[in-house]
């Protein structure tokens, strides 16, 4: 069964997860359409650094995000001389990494489908003088669904089941920054295998009903299927 720290750990991940999904959606939205349209040079770049993250070790991310934002760091100074307090080993500091590491598993989303959609529809709405933030807001989010149902749900799975990154940066702080992911290296490491089978099958199971939801709906959205 689940102690009181399994509890708190289950909750700063979820708490987590949704923060950092609600703020891929609201940045990652305007970047993914930008992608979706652009035709420059700087696309390439941009593309590829949203991307690092699926080939870069969470550790290597984790290191230099632990440089940057501590009491030493350019940000972390930052911070301190504004009156406040590096973001390292704090639920800030998880926050700021789960962003960045989980940035291409929702733009991504959101580009292909902003670039899957037929631009005459938006030149029809143009035609009829209607604004590009009406364009955007009563054409392309409403026909970008599917996207961003996957985009939030592989932004939330792929966030709860950090580990590497929340680890550098946010270390192991019981009710603070102590993860699923961390809490269940924790009862292994300590031998204690049921209470891993307890976080490990639940995130299992979490994981597959979520995707498993996409699929489903997304199947069933599909253009043309019939009721």
């Amino acid at each position: 069964m689940l102690n009181e720290s399994d509890i708190a750990a289950l909750w700063i991940s979820v708490r987590l997860a949704l923060i950092t999904t609600l703020i891929l959606l609201l940045f990652g939205t305007p970047l993914a359409w930008w992608l979706a349209h652009s035709r420059g040079r700087v696309k390439i770049i941009i593309e590829a650094i949203v991307s690092l993250p699926l080939v870069l070790p969470p550790t290597v991310l984790g290191f230099y995000l632990l440089l940057l934002l501590g009491a030493q760091g350019p940000i972390g100074g930052l911070f301190i001389s504004l009156g406040g307090d590096a973001p390292v080993f704090r639920f800030s500091g998880l926050v700021i990494g789960s962003v960045l590491y989980s940035l291409p598993f929702v733009v991504q989303p959101l580009r292909d489908s902003f670039a899957m959609q037929s631009p005459r529809l938006l030149e029809a709405a143009a035609t009829l003088h209607a604004s590009p933030l009406d364009r955007f807001f009563s054409i392309a989010m409403p026909l970008a669904r599917h996207g961003f149902l996957t985009a939030s749900v592989l932004g939330f799975a792929h966030t709860i089941g950090e580990f590497g990154v929340v680890l550098m940066i946010g270390g192991n702080i019981p009710g603070q920054t102590q993860v699923l992911s961390i809490a269940i290296y924790d009862h292994v490491e300590s031998l204690e295998y049921a209470q891993a089978h307890w976080l490990a099958g639940g995130l299992l199971l979490l994981s597959f009903a979520m995707l498993l939801g996409v699929y489903s709906v997304n199947q069933h959205l599909k253009p043309g299927r019939r009721a």
